[in-house]
């Protein structure tokens, strides 16, 4: 089961029916984790979930507990944060950048997955040379369901999607596969397609035509429910989080390393992502 979470966080809302609305100040210590454009069930994440979450409640303190979900979309992240008052989540970088001003989030930490994903794209193709082979063709890609992030973020004005006929695909497999299929030229994947491409069938003349700069990891955001005290607290912790005890817990969820983190650190895309 090791490292099962670094490709079940972004899988699925959990079956479960959604717990009553939370009154502000009530209730355990909530803690969502969404990330998006993976693979595989969450389902089977739960248990080891909860045991992450009850190690960082007697960590830090939490009287009344924590409670730990998965969540497999920006709206379902919203609805859970209107509905549930969390006090952290854990975010895919293009998750934080779109949801940080709506509700006041603040950087405390970053996590380093044992597993990549996110922190680096690619344009890859068959027959392209190069990025200028890749204009004015189709391009498919998963990623594009926030052409802010693509454009600002990734792309930092190398290219528009507006360059090419684009092609939205719904799995990363899918988007791999519009190229063998000849249905697109190019496609845009992030460093986890990336490192796949070996393993795919017909895939050994399919490379990398552009490449970004690497980006930040995933996020570990505070919500105004948190005080600045248990905010602090929080942030103390995330280095112990995974030491000793904690270790084997976090490698079970695929969590290579948790560290402090502040909004300097996020300062750079949060400014070429804008408001």
């Amino acid at each position: 089961m090791k490292r099962f979470l670094a490709l079940a966080w972004p899988a699925a809302v959990l079956a479960a029916a959604p717990a009553p609305t939370a009154a502000a100040g009530e209730g355990p210590v909530r803690v969502f984790v969404l990330r998006e454009h993976g693979v595989s069930s969450a389902t089977v994440a739960q248990p080891y979930l909860d045991k992450f979450v009850a190690l960082a409640a007697a960590k830090n303190g939490w009287r009344r507990g924590g409670q730990g979900v998965y969540l497999a979309s920006r709206a379902a992240a919203e609805e859970y944060a209107q509905g549930q008052d969390p006090h952290y989540a854990i975010l895919s970088l293009p998750a934080f950048l779109a949801l940080r001003a709506r509700y006041r989030l603040e950087v405390v930490g970053q996590v380093t997955l044992s597993l990549p994903g996110g922190r680096r794209y690619h344009l890859v193709s068959r027959d392209a040379a190069d990025l200028a082979g890749c204009r004015g063709k189709t391009l498919a890609s998963d990623h594009l369901g926030d052409p802010r992030f693509v454009e600002r973020v990734v792309a930092r004005g190398a290219f528009a999607l507006a360059d090419f006929t684009v092609q939205p695909t719904r799995r990363p497999l899918q988007t791999v596969r519009a190229v063998l299929d000849g249905k697109a030229a190019c496609a845009l994947v992030d460093d986890a397609q990336m490192a796949d491409l070996p393993a795919i069938p017909g895939a050994d003349g399919v490379r990398a035509v552009w490449s970004s700069a690497e980006l930040p990891p995933m996020v570990v955001a505070a919500f105004p429910a948190a005080s600045a005290e248990e905010r602090a607290t929080f942030q103390s912790n995330l280095v112990p989080l995974c030491d000793e005890e904690g270790k084997k817990i976090c490698e079970e969820v695929g969590i290579v390393s948790l560290a402090p983190a502040t909004a300097a650190d996020y300062a750079a895309v949060v400014d070429a992502y804008g408001s």
